[in-house]
């Protein structure tokens, strides 16, 4: 697949996450997993604004923070804590596709950024679209919006 990368500017996105720590392999159990539990949760909570479900890598240890967007303010409830993507330049792409080809975003907006001068600053994340029937019979249209945050380094996002 052919990705377009492009520079952004971000503002911090409230969060409802449980913090994990997964190997790659596991990530296709854990991330599900954490994303229904934080549901769960907030549904019992009876808080609104919900957005999408969220996976936050922050190293390359893969510990990470799995949850749902805010857009109000959320106290925690148990493992269920508040969090925050962190604002700042990224740069971004779509993938369109099923989850297990997600790898190849990624490596899209690496060799991007190593081909534009630009440096990682640590968190990447993932933001995958709200689930639709129709992508029950054709994955190719699974929408997740990938996320790297930047060093500030003078090359202005626009």
């Amino acid at each position: 697949m052919q990705y377009v990368v492009r520079l952004e500017q971000l503002g911090s996105l409230p969060l409802a996450v449980l913090r994990r720590r997964a190997a790659r392999h596991e990530l296709s159990k854990v991330v599900p997993d954490a994303c229904g539990t934080v549901w769960s949760v907030l549904r019992a909570q009876q808080v609104m604004g919900v957005g999408r479900h969220v996976a936050v890598y922050l190293d390359g240890q893969i510990n990470l923070e799995v949850g749902v967007e805010l857009s109000p303010p959320f106290a925690g409830a148990g493992e269920v804590i508040a969090s925050a993507t962190p604002p700042g330049p990224v740069a971004t792409t779509t993938h369109y596709g099923p989850y297990g080809l997600l790898h190849e975003a990624h490596e899209a907006i690496r060799l991007w950024c190593a081909n534009n001068g630009h440096t990682f600053a640590g968190p990447n994340w993932e933001v995958y679209g709200h689930w639709v029937d129709e992508w029950n019979g054709d994955p190719s249209k699974i929408t997740t919006d990938i996320y790297y945050l930047l060093v500030t380094d003078g090359r202005s996002a626009p």
